[in-house]
């Protein structure tokens, strides 16, 4: 299970764009608001990005990172390509937070935006090994044509704080 959490803390930042796919899902990772806002992990600590819980026999984790917005599959995904990193590379394991995970200092943040994800997920080793070039420019594809589609698009919003701020 250490090197399970080990691979998910060092994995799932460069995977973002797999279990975050769209400019909005960035917008829940908030302190205090139960999704994580860094790559932490802690015993029955929901702010973590991954939560162990139970114990003994019974102990599982919760990846916390995706949102209602994700797809399923292209989550656990990342989740499986991360453990599989973890496995096989060894990454070295963080201790785990005890304290505010939002307060975590030394922890690498979740990526502000879905144009940060996409940066981190191109080119990165892990994401090649686990799903190889072409379905790796798919996704960075398809994340670019989501950011394209909301830069030509003012949701009702922003439309709305306009009118209000005129």
């Amino acid at each position: 299970m250490e090197r399970a959490i080990a691979g998910l803390i060092s994995g799932l930042p460069s995977l973002a764009p797999l279990y975050a796919p769209t400019p909005n899902s960035y917008k829940r990772y908030a302190p205090h608001t139960f999704a994580p806002t860094r790559y932490t992990w802690g015993f029955d600590n929901r702010g973590c990005a991954v939560r162990v819980t139970g114990s003994g026999e019974s102990a599982h984790l919760e990846i916390r990172l995706p949102g209602a917005d994700a797809n399923l599959y292209l989550a656990l995904t990342a989740a499986c390509a991360a453990i599989i990193h973890g496995l096989q590379d060894h990454p070295e394991l963080p201790a785990p937070c005890e304290g505010d995970p939002y307060q975590s200092g030394d922890a690498i943040p979740v990526p502000a935006d879905l144009t940060e994800a996409v940066d981190g997920f191109t080119g990165n080793k892990i994401v090649h090994d686990a799903l190889g070039e072409t379905v790796m420019r798919h996704y960075a594809r398809a994340a670019r044509a989501e950011l394209a589609w909301h830069r030509r698009h003012v949701t009702d919003t922003e439309r709305e704080r306009g009118f209000l701020r005129a």
